[in-house]
């Protein structure tokens, strides 16, 4: 009997858990569609009557990758100071969450550096292949982590982190990277260079705020949500000792 007592109370954390995991996917699958429709479809407000002149809709300009996003940006941190440190392992394969169960504070910085509104971008396969890639939201303001060498930082200089993230998504853009892996099997690399030549749609000023104001509202639930799992976590497992030693009486 006080198991099962025990146990309806830490499924409700779960629940709680898998509901706001559910929100998260929801979410980011609605931005997700958003971007496509106005950047990829074209089908942006007002595009009705736009005129497309060589297949670029009026007003709208041909970009590479490194005119409006910086990759790998140099970022400067006290030497001193201790790091959060974000391994491949923390990257999601389904969505832009970042796991917190294998993170931790090193006493220098190794690898790449990153702040919040960056994209972690995988350069290896099969990570790359298989899905990763993260929104960085979970630092406090100011605060710089470091991550794997596998990873590549992109970061928006045009245009947003949220923009650059959902570009980051598209099978265009991951299969360019994809297609210039060199390297031994399994152990493949993705080159730098192959955005260089990759073509970007940038909108006016007017269609890429209207688009921020609609998503950024999205990155911040998602950011929300991510923290609320993580405090249920550490407070069901504190819960669970203390439950099964009885140190809390049910």
């Amino acid at each position: 009997e006080q198991q099962k007592r025990i146990a309806s109370i830490l499924s409700a954390y779960d629940d709680l858990i898998e509901n706001n995991l559910r929100r998260i996917k929801l979410l980011e699958e609605s931005a997700r569609l958003l971007y496509k429709e106005w950047f990829v479809y074209l089908r942006f407000p007002g595009y009705e009557h736009t005129r497309i002149i060589d297949g670029v809709p009026e007003g709208w300009e041909r970009k590479r990758v490194p005119e409006i996003i910086e990759i790998n940006p140099k970022v400067s941190i006290k030497n001193e100071a201790e790091i959060l440190y974000v391994p491949m392992a923390s990257l999601s394969e389904t969505s832009m969450i970042v796991s917190f169960d294998n993170m931790e504070y090193r006493a220098k910085a190794t690898g790449a550096k990153f702040r919040n509104n960056d994209i972690l971008f995988p350069r290896i396969t099969p990570c790359l292949e298989n899905g990763k890639t993260a929104y960085v939201n979970f630092l406090d303001d100011g605060e710089i982590a470091c991550g794997s060498t596998e990873f590549i930082v992109l970061r928006g200089k045009d245009v947003s982190g949220e923009f650059v993230y959902l570009l980051a998504r598209t099978h265009a853009f991951r299969e360019n990277a994809i297609k210039s892996m060199v390297g031994s099997s399994g152990r493949q690399r993705v080159q730098e260079s192959c955005f260089e030549k990759f073509p970007v749609l940038k909108p006016p000023h007017l269609i890429m705020k209207a688009f921020d104001d609609m998503v950024s509202p999205i990155f911040k639930l998602i950011g929300m949500l991510q923290l609320k799992n993580r405090k249920l976590r550490k407070a069901r497992d504190i819960l669970l000792p203390k439950l099964m030693g009885g140190v809390l009486k049910i």
